[in-house]
This record gives structure tokens, C-alpha cells and sequence, in this order.
């Protein structure tokens, strides 16, 4: 896990301060003492950092709620463009406060469904990553249209990921992915897991489907 330096430290801390008081706005994330939401929350991110591309580049954090962990990017890496990708507007515009408040100069927010986004800037994004969204499959789905070839989805799931794996039989070809690759620690006596798949092959151009379609109907059913 990444050392912090002071300064990435206090960014933190003021992200925890702003992401507490704009709960009480709109529903980001479910606790509100700050101590917990950094030892469940912040930390959990920071396990995240070593995975990004050493190179320059834009990446992409979907379905990013409170900013989890696209703010955490922004804060560690800036020479990253962070884009914070939420459908529910109310979302996104408190992430874009959030954002101003810090400084943060890197981070774009997108109040749009991925569906759209993929249709504006597909096969873009160098890594895209979500965190606690839906089934790993449903991730894949949504994701494997915006990140670019030789890039990575990045999915941050908890214990119940091998049951989500075991369910899936049909090739991750399919999305122009390769298998899985799942690394495990721990947080708080918990065992979290950091899934990638990379992008191999051009996605589908049936990819991605209408929105809403990847829940109600799994490709790999």
C-alpha cells in the first residue's frame, strides 16, 4: 500500500471532512464518522494505487458515488485525469464541489450512465475501474466498452466474488477480455479482493446494450 505524503494526507482528510457533510445532502456513503470512513474506506482505495498506469492518461472511476476510488486517484496520482463517472446528477454535482474544494484540477465528473459515455468516448480510458457497483460480470459488461485495448478494468469486490466467478461460463472473450486475475488482502479483518481483467480485442459493437440491459439480461447466462 502506498505511503502517503503529509500534504496527499491532509487532501485526504479534508476529502473525509467534505464527503461527511455532503452525506447529509445526498446519500454517498453510509457512514458518517470520519475515522470510520477512512479505516474502512480511504485505506481500502489506497490498496488500489499500485495498479494504475505508470503511464500518463486518463482513467476512469464508474459509478463513483461519493468519489470511491476515483477522489483517492486524483489526490495520489495527478499526473492521472481522473474522470468520476455517476448517473444520479445530485451525485455528481457534490463531486464536483468536493472536487473545487480540493484543488483538484485533474478530476472531470460526468453525470451520464455508462451506456452514453461509452458511446461518446469508447475504448478510451487507459484503466476503468468500479468499486462495490454490481456482479462482476455486470462490471465487465459496462466496462469492457469504455477501456481502451492493452488497458484494464479494475473491480474491488468483497468475499462474495467467487460465487459472482463461478456463475460466469461463458468466455470473458466475449467482451474482448481475458480471464480474471484476483488478488486478496486484508482490511479491518475482512478479505477484500482486487479483480482484473485486461483488455485484449476490440469490444463487440453490440456493447454496450441498452441501459439497463446488462442487469436484467447477464451476457453470460
Amino acid at each position: 500500500m502506498i505511503v502517503l505524503d503529509e500534504k496527499q494526507e491532509a487532501l485526504l482528510r479534508r476529502y473525509v471532512s467534505l464527503l461527511v457533510e455532503a452525506n447529509s445532502r445526498a446519500r454517498l456513503i453510509g457512514p458518517s464518522d470520519p475515522e470510520v470512513i477512512w479505516s474502512e474506506h480511504i485505506l481500502d482505495c489506497l490498496a488500489t494505487i499500485d495498479i494504475l498506469p505508470s503511464q500518463k492518461g486518463t482513467v476512469l472511476d464508474l459509478g463513483s458515488g461519493g468519489g470511491l476510488p476515483g477522489m483517492i486517484w486524483a489526490v495520489c496520482r495527478p499526473e492521472l485525469q481522473i474522470v468520476l463517472c455517476d448517473s444520479i446528477r445530485k451525485k455528481a454535482e457534490l463531486l464536483r464541489s468536493m472536487a473545487a474544494s480540493l484543488g483538484l484540477e485533474n478530476v472531470r465528473v460526468e453525470a451520464i450512465r455508462s451506456e452514453e459515455l461509452a458511446s461518446r468516448e469508447r475504448e478510451t480510458f487507459l484503466l476503468v475501474g468500479a468499486r462495490a457497483l454490481s456482479h462482476l460480470g455486470t462490471v465487465a459488461e459496462l466496462c469492457a466498452p469504455l477501456v481502451r485495448k492493452g488497458g484494464v478494468i479494475l473491480a474491488m469486490k468483497g468475499p462474495g466474488v467467487e460465487a459472482e466467478l463461478a456463475e460466469i461460463r461463458k468466455p470473458w472473450s466475449f467482451l474482448g477480455l481475458s480471464s480474471p486475475e484476483r488478488t486478496s488482502y486484508e482490511l479491518n479483518g475482512k478479505s477484500r479482493y482486487l479483480v482484473l481483467l485486461h483488455k485484449n480485442a476490440a469490444c463487440p459493437s453490440v456493447i454496450p446494450r441498452r441501459p439497463g440491459m446488462a442487469e436484467k439480461h447477464p451476457w453470460w447466462r
